[in-house]
């Protein structure tokens, strides 16, 4: 790896400015706080320095400089990553070479990779012929299939079985992909006969599949890849590698249900769209689209069951500080049936104009009421409290009290004093504190060298009493550690915590570890007797711990003067003991 252009890209690209991007920072003392994205957060528990160039999560533990930034958001490799920064630097990161991990799951990512361009190649012979009219009937064209990848599975049960064999893969392989299943006959394909629509993770590997008839079958309408160790439908949504760009730079992103109506609205140019799978959202979902966007549009399926699913989702999406606004189609129409009925214009008008979240909620919940009679509209009138309450636009709740009052034909002055307003108050980014992780059950062996490390990330003082002083850590993680950090400084003559996290990337757990350490959050000035107790204490294990093994070496021993020997062994080691407390104060 070319260090130089990677140190270069890191200094050339300002942390605050990068994560700004994807999350809205607020300026507190320092350092600048936001909603972390890394995990299901609801407050601002994320820090990021401007000075250190790099952002710690005082909550989940996330920590690095701006290359894991970009990766873990993104979900890209450390190379990909670098090109996204680099593209913004203006320095080009062609020809680079990086050394890639081996993933545990290559076989299934594998297997998926060759079971697409065996069922691409078969959507493209003569036995495709069929299923490329009906696709074409629905307004599918060579272009969109090869966009999406859709495929065919062959009426025979057992080719992809029969070609994956020829490839070399076990049995348990074919199995735990989804794609191949084990009965009394033997094993045999999964789909067959069907047209075959790719699932993808967030970085675009193909990973699961939808398998649709279009003979008129008499069979389940759609047949998707059972759960696997790579494909877990509710972490992921669909179309989400290919939409990304185009939500943030609409700063939207539209949801809807079906993997068909996410095509049909990209046959008409609206690409900042992901649906859900046909499987009920979920908060890895939030996680993903908290990544996307700001804005976000309900856009399910028209009948019941579709307000149904618009009411579950917005409710946990306004959890997390997310109002959508919603799309709601007439004639019980999905997205899909309504482009090929009323065409692009009508849907992007829809999509234009969309209906905020209290007036969805406030035509829902006047559904099957008659606001006459009395008991039903004070019923009324508390759900739509309850709504209220749930928030924090005081524009949107101002307008909503307004018709509401018009609904019921009461005083919006006396609709106000009952909705109490002091309930609604939301907790603003200046009253809100970080949660600091505590450390638990650690001993204070374990917190002396964290407490070490701590302060050679700060200061090349620490590294060298370090260097001088300590010849072994007892903790495997934090003596791995210590090492990469005395060898930086080495290697560089500097310490620097951005540019040695982008070192310790090669290293294996160490992103872990480092995080752990920076969540100590501890003071940034130190005294050279405060580190030399630290010293003190890790040599003290080493010390000890020799000293309880002679000990248990002297009782087994039978002969007195070896007994003798071991004891004065003993003796020197406390003596030396009590020399390094002397020699360290």
């Amino acid at each position: 790896m070319n260090t130089e252009i990677v140190d270069n890209i890191r200094k050339a690209v300002d942390i605050v400015d990068i994560i700004s991007r994807y999350v809205s920072l607020v300026p507190k003392g320092k350092n600048y706080w936001g909603v972390c994205p890394f995990h299901d957060d609801h407050s601002p528990s994320m820090s990021v320095s401007k000075e250190k160039q790099i952002y710690t999560c005082f909550s989940c533990g996330a920590s690095g400089n701006v290359f894991n930034f970009i990766e873990d958001f993104e979900n890209v490799s450390f190379r990909e990553a670098l090109k996204i920064l680099g593209d913004i630097a203006g320095i080009p990161v062609d020809g680079i070479k990086i050394k890639n991990n081996n993933n545990i799951n290559k076989n299934l990512y594998d297997i998926y990779d060759i079971s697409i361009k065996f069922y691409t190649n078969n959507l493209n012979t003569n036995y495709g012929i069929k299923a490329r009219e009906y696709l074409k009937n629905r307004g599918i064209d060579d272009q969109l299939i090869k966009t999406f990848q859709i495929g065919l599975s062959l009426p025979k049960r057992d080719m992809l079985t029969r070609l994956l064999v020829k490839k070399g893969f076990s049995n348990k392989d074919m199995v735990d992909s989804g794609l191949i299943i084990k009965s009394d006959y033997g094993y045999s394909d999964i789909y067959h006969n069907r047209i075959i629509f790719p699932l993808c993770d967030v970085s675009g590997n193909i990973v699961g599949y939808s398998g649709r008839i279009y003979n008129g079958e008499d069979e389940s309408k759609y047949i998707n890849t059972k759960e696997t160790a790579i494909f877990k439908k509710g972490e992921l949504l669909y179309n989400y590698h290919r939409a990304k760009e185009e939500c943030r730079k609409t700063n939207t992103v539209i949801i809807t249900e079906g993997f068909m109506d996410v095509i049909r609205c990209h046959s008409v140019g609206i690409l900042n769209v992901v649906a859900t799978m046909g499987t009920a959202f979920t908060k890895k979902h939030i996680m993903l689209i908290r990544k996307l966007a700001k804005n976000v549009i309900l856009m399910f399926d028209g009948d019941s069951a579709g307000a149904k699913a618009t009411e579950s989702c917005s409710n946990l999406l306004m959890e997390y500080n997310i109002t959508p606004k919603i799309v709601r189609l007439e004639e019980n129409l999905d997205p899909d049936e309504y482009v090929l009925k009323y065409g692009k214009e009508q849907l992007i008008q829809k999509l234009e104009n969309p209906i905020n979240i209290m007036d969805f909620k406030l035509m829902n919940l006047k559904n099957n009421r008659d606001l006459n009679n009395s008991t039903d509209k004070a019923n009324y009138v508390k759900d739509v409290f309850t709504e209220l309450k749930k928030i924090d636009d005081d524009i949107l709740r101002e307008v909503s009290l307004n018709k509401l009052s018009e609904d019921v034909g009461l005083n919006i002055e006396f609709l106000k004093e009952k909705l109490d307003y002091k309930k609604n108050n939301q907790t603003t980014y200046q009253t809100i504190k970080p949660i600091i992780k505590q450390e638990k059950n650690k001993s204070k062996y374990d917190k002396a060298q964290m407490y070490l490390i701590y302060y050679m990330l700060k200061s090349d003082k620490v590294i060298k009493m370090y260097d001088e002083k300590v010849t072994y850590m007892p903790n495997e993680k934090y003596r791995r550690l210590a090492t990469y950090i005395s060898c930086f400084y080495k290697d560089k003559g500097y310490i620097y915590i951005a540019d040695l996290m982008t070192y310790l990337s090669q290293f294996e757990g160490t992103k872990e570890i480092i995080g752990e350490i920076l969540n100590l959050n501890l003071k940034d000035d130190y005294t050279i007797s405060e580190i030399n107790d630290y010293i003190y204490t890790i040599k003290e294990y080493s010390l000890r711990d020799e000293i309880k093994r002679l000990k248990k070496e002297q009782e087994k021993e039978i002969e007195s003067f070896k007994k003798a020997e071991i004891g004065m062994k003993i003796l020197e080691l406390k003596k030396m003991e009590q020399e390094e407390r002397y020699y360290d104060k």
